[in-house]
């Protein structure tokens, strides 16, 4: 049996550990880790310009970078890497992706506020909450239930109120919506969905990674002409975590 002192220095102990583990910050910290991270988001626009034909990524889209407080989707082990720019785990296999890759993917779909957009993976939210920020209503679906409910949860707890979160399989997409000004995949799978490609709307764009998890996966931009022809171009080489369902 534990005393009741030895209890008291047993209690401070871990807890100067988990202060010493997960450092506790203010808004304005946050605030400005989320400046930093955008300034190291332009560095790597301005070193991968090649791929992107551009230098320079959309201002409202690194604002909306700055907006989003990142460190509300990540799990509280990760929180102190919330702001570093690579992908972070949260749980059940599946990540939140890097910030640079989630800027480059919502430039590449030329969002306007008007736009209504399908988010195929909705993960963490963050995505999500991104396009929330950019555009009048997200549709995101999620097949991994505990995922889904967490985010679900979390985007009312942060306001965003023009998302409405759906538990699927979102190769078959949100046909009641459809058709989509834009659809984004955060997940690879081998090929495009075919019904990705009927809910598009003429004009519209999708952004999706294609190929094996074990095999280089290719970043790809899919454009619906006014005719409904379809022009696919192919961005940059990626890594995704792969797109599940019975597909």
């Amino acid at each position: 049996m534990i005393h009741f002192k030895h209890k008291a220095v047993l209690f401070i102990t871990l807890y100067m550990l988990v202060g010493l583990i997960t450092p506790l910050f203010a808004d304005d910290d946050y605030t400005r880790l989320r400046h930093i991270l955008v300034e190291a988001i332009e560095a790597d626009v301005k070193a991968t310009s090649l791929h992107l034909d551009k230098k320079t990524l959309d201002p409202q889209v690194l604002n909306a970078m700055r907006k989003v407080p990142r460190h509300e989707f990540v799990p509280s082990l990760y929180r102190r890497s919330s702001y570093t720019n690579r992908p972070l785990p949260i749980g059940y296999g599946q990540t939140i992706s890097q910030p640079y890759m989630v800027a480059v993917m919502t430039d590449l779909l030329k969002l306007k506020p008007n736009h209504q957009v399908l988010e195929i993976g909705t993960g963490s939210g963050y995505q999500a909450a991104m396009l929330a920020e950019l555009v009048n209503q997200v549709f995101t679906i999620e097949i991994i239930k505990p995922l889904a409910d967490e985010a679900k949860s979390r985007l009312a707890r942060l306001g965003y109120d023009n998302i409405e979160t759906r538990i699927g399989d979102g190769y078959y997409g949100w046909e009641e919506h459809a058709p989509f000004d834009a659809i984004v995949v955060t997940a690879a799978g081998s090929h495009v969905p075919p019904a990705l490609i009927k809910q598009l709307k003429p004009g519209g764009h999708m952004v999706i990674p294609v190929g094996s998890q074990f095999m280089v996966q290719q970043l790809l931009l899919i454009e619906k002409t006014a005719d409904n022809k379809v022009k696919v171009s192919q961005i940059m080489p990626v890594t995704f975590v792969p797109l599940t369902g019975k597909h």
